[in-house]
């Protein structure tokens, strides 16, 4: 058989194996998050209360009013087209990630390009947070690749870095780190680009529709309630852990401890990152604290991770690993991906008691708290990364950002 058969076989089996174990493993989850966007803006366009619409077991649109907005074309479709639109807008963002950050090693290391790239986006296909995301019909994917398009445009020089990451702030506050990370690295101008972007979303938003800003900002961005129970398995953030401590309550103090400790680690291994010209490593980083830091991570928002396991693997590159550092790397990456698709978390969700419970319970958590002091940034794959050279065209630390002494 040929080598192009035999990768068009593998992959043919590959795509088979995971829509038998997806159709058959329970957790599909609906489409219920696509659902709740196209109920409440549906309504909202109708004339209704955006942030009054409820689904009938009391969910509702939780987003800025600039992200209703954004999502007003779904009023205009029936149920089943709209599900076919966030698919395709999903396809479309993972095949930008895909690109940005897979083909550059598949470059660089003279793979077959196109049988990398199936490879991966089938590994992709294989973790939990990707399922979510998929079936429950979330934004994640999108604004991972809003975010990850300053990430190419900063690779270039472009002034418009920073329109990405101010888009996806004003869609939802989580992205919104990533304009602490242009801060702290010295990203004037993109950052300001980002605030600009992400208030001038906002503003529009007030203007067009001031009511559903009035009640957002007033109300619904306090009302926890609105997305579920902090101490609930699915959330995989600090305060989740804090929250499962003791339900009834929660220790704040404990959290904020653990918040600025994230935040110390985050601003350091960010700066070490791009002083030595590690672009990707910084965003990778910045994804993995945001997780950690938001009071709410539930499982599809772990999709952050993802670009965290690309500059794990490509650490270890080229194969097999010839120190044991890389090999080590690679074991880790392999554990956390396994991890990550396992669903571990959800084998806790009607209790759980003792140690192993407390470690079961709180899963893909460790995989994120190691992800944020273990990736590597600097050489392994900074300065002589494909996409930072080669593929790229290296243009130097920030303003401010001084050599690695």
């Amino acid at each position: 058989m040929s080598a192009t058969r035999l990768r068009v076989a593998t992959v043919v089996g590959l795509v088979t194996v995971l829509a038998v174990v997806i159709a058959m493993v329970p957790g599909h989850r609906g489409w219920f998050d696509v659902g709740v966007y196209h109920g409440a803006v549906g309504h909202w366009a109708r004339g209704g209360d955006l942030y009054g619409w409820t689904t009938h077991n009391g969910y509702g649109f939780t987003y800025p009013p600039f992200a209703a907005l954004s999502m007003l074309p779904m009023a205009a479709l029936a149920w089943y087209p709209t599900i076919v639109a966030h698919l395709l807008l999903t396809a479309l963002a993972v095949a930008f990630l895909l690109h940005l950050l897979v083909d550059p090693l598949a470059r660089r290391y003279g793979w077959s390009r196109w049988y990398a790239l199936a490879l991966t986006c089938c590994l992709l296909a294989g973790l939990n947070p990707v399922r979510d995301t998929v079936s429950f019909g979330q934004v994640n994917l999108l604004l991972v690749a809003l975010v990850y398009l300053d990430l190419w445009l900063l690779e270039r020089g472009s002034r418009l870095a920073g329109i990405g990451t101010g888009l996806a702030a004003a869609v939802k506050l989580t992205p919104a780190v990533f304009i602490g990370y242009l801060l702290v690295t010295g990203r004037w101008r993109a950052a300001g680009t980002a605030v600009g972007t992400a208030v001038g979303a906002t503003v529009l938003a007030g203007v067009l529709a001031p009511q559903a800003t009035r009640t957002f900002f007033t109300e619904a961005l306090w009302d926890t309630e609105r997305v579920g129970r902090l101490e609930y398995v699915a959330n995989q953030s600090l305060l989740g852990l804090v929250a499962r401590l003791d339900p009834a309550h929660p220790d704040r103090r404990l959290w904020l401890v653990l918040v600025v400790a994230v935040l110390a680690v985050w601003v350091v291994r960010v700066r070490r990152a791009v002083r030595r010209g590690d672009e990707r490593a910084g965003f990778a980083v910045t994804g993995v604290a945001a997780c950690l830091l938001s009071p709410v991570t539930w499982v599809h928002h772990l999709v952050w991770l993802v670009p965290g396991l690309v500059v794990l693997v490509a650490s270890t590159l080229p194969w097999p690993p010839s120190d044991r550092v890389a090999r080590r790397r690679l074991y880790a990456a392999g554990v956390a991906y396994v991890v990550l698709c396992s669903g571990l978390v959800w084998v806790f969700s009607n209790g759980w008691a003792g140690p192993v419970g407390f470690v079961g319970v709180n899963a893909y958590l460790w995989v994120s708290i190691g992800m944020l002091v273990l990736l590597p940034v600097g050489r392994a794959g900074g300065a002589d990364h494909p996409g930072f050279t080669e593929h790229c065209g290296a243009v130097g630390p920030p303003r401010g950002v001084g050599a690695d002494r």
